[in-house]
């Protein structure tokens, strides 16, 4: 069995009154030391917590409390959301803001809060989203083979040729997610060379940000009117197959091409949100104590 441990969380008990506890959040090469109020935070409120900026004196730690494994670590704009490898107290978050310091223009400080699922629950910020969309700056490649290509209102666009996809969102050269486009007969033909269209898929899945985006629903696939010479329970394992062999693929069907340019529109703009807040709150450092 694969094991799922990605990081290692580490909290200790100290001398300090106000900050007693002390965290260690280790993930790949990255680390965060924060001093914290409590242990765990209890339902329906949060603890305040300090980013460490100096290492402990040897004294000053009285004793480890728990090390645990990490299975997941997300960042998401200010938020940063943790999953330890345990039955109970295992999803939290770390929201970190900036403030600005009263009658001091320009001059701001940090605050960090640990909440828990249960108060995030109770809390409801509803209707809020974690990415900022609608940014400007959006630039999309469109490959030079595209006859009827997609439109993308807001965002610069440009023709020219493609490692892989149709679509890709790109940075200075960089490319940050990239879309391969299929009709449902785009589909049916690839079915009938199913190692070429295996060596592009794998080639996509290659991307962080990537997607299979189909102008057809998937009951399309099932209907023996609309898969000519196939039987709708080829198509069925076909398909199957494709999300088997690539696991990191992002097979997206919908409705129709007004639908797929829509969704490949947001999606770009969410993954551009996604690297405007990445390269603004750097929350874990790779400097090491």
């Amino acid at each position: 069995m694969t094991s799922r441990v990605q990081g290692l969380w580490i909290l200790e008990h100290c001398r300090d009154e106000r900050f007693p506890y002390r965290l260690q959040i280790t993930w790949g090469r990255n680390t965060l030391v924060l001093r914290a109020q409590d242990r765990w935070p209890t339902t329906g409120r949060h603890i305040f917590c300090l980013r460490e900026k100096e290492p402990p004196l040897l004294q000053e730690v009285v004793e480890e409390v728990e090390r645990i494994a990490i299975v997941t670590l997300q960042q998401r704009g200010p938020r940063l959301s943790v999953v330890l490898e345990r039955g109970r107290y295992k999803r939290c978050d770390f929201l970190f803001l900036s403030k600005e310091y009263k009658g001091r223009p320009g001059e701001s400080y940090e605050q960090v809060f640990w909440q828990t699922q249960k108060s995030l629950q109770q809390r409801r910020p509803a209707f809020k989203l974690s990415l900022r969309h609608g940014q400007p700056g959006l630039k999309v490649l469109i490959d030079s083979n595209e006859r009827y290509p997609w439109r993308f209102p807001g965002a610069s666009t440009e023709r020219g040729s493609l490692p892989t996809g149709d679509y890709a969102l790109v940075d200075e050269g960089h490319i940050l997610a990239v879309v391969e486009r299929k009709t449902l007969d785009n589909l049916l033909g690839d079915f009938g060379t199913m190692p070429v269209l295996h060596q592009q898929l794998a080639e996509l899945s290659s991307y962080e940000h990537h997607a299979l985006v189909v102008e057809a629903p998937y009951e399309d696939f099932l209907n023996p009117g609309k898969v000519h010479h196939y039987t709708a329970s080829f198509c069925a394992r076909a398909i199957a197959e494709l999300y088997v062999l690539h696991p990191r693929l992002r097979p997206v069907f919908c409705a129709n091409r007004k639908a797929a340019n829509e969704w490949t529109r947001h999606f770009f703009a969410a993954v551009w949100g996604q690297r405007e807040q990445q390269t603004q709150i750097p929350l874990l450092s790779t400097d090491s104590h």
